[in-house]
């Protein structure tokens, strides 16, 4: 259900599918991690010294790379699950206020009397 108000729009089940999407992500990059041997396999003698010192700086950028985004991507799962609770707890409170109001202003007008 999709909540608008001061030009925003909020969609709770979105917000969960958003977040359990980027872990899932996070999930499937990690499965999918750089392989350590295939570094070795450039490493002297078998190459160039200077070919194997340029491939082992490279693996290692792309590992520091690849533990950044994982890292980056389960903390935005994690703050937008946060975000939709928070908002879950929120839209609760305002309409719980609002059956108050309802309960305590409201009054009682009979049919015939409409």
């Amino acid at each position: 259900m999709g909540h608008k108000g001061d030009g925003f729009s909020i969609d709770n089940t979105s917000i969960n599918g958003s977040s359990n999407l980027l872990i899932e992500m996070a999930g499937l990059l990690y499965e999918g991690r750089p392989d350590g041997d295939l570094c070795t396999m450039a490493r002297a003698p078998r190459a160039h010294p200077d070919v194997a010192a340029k491939a082992d700086r490279f693996a290692r950028f792309a590992n520091d790379q690849y533990q950044d985004l994982t890292t980056l991507l389960a903390a935005l799962s994690t703050r937008l699950r946060e975000t939709g609770s928070s908002y879950v707890d929120f839209d609760g409170d305002v309409a719980e206020g609002l059956m108050n109001a309802l309960l305590e202003l409201g009054q009682y007008v009979a049919p015939e009397d409409r």
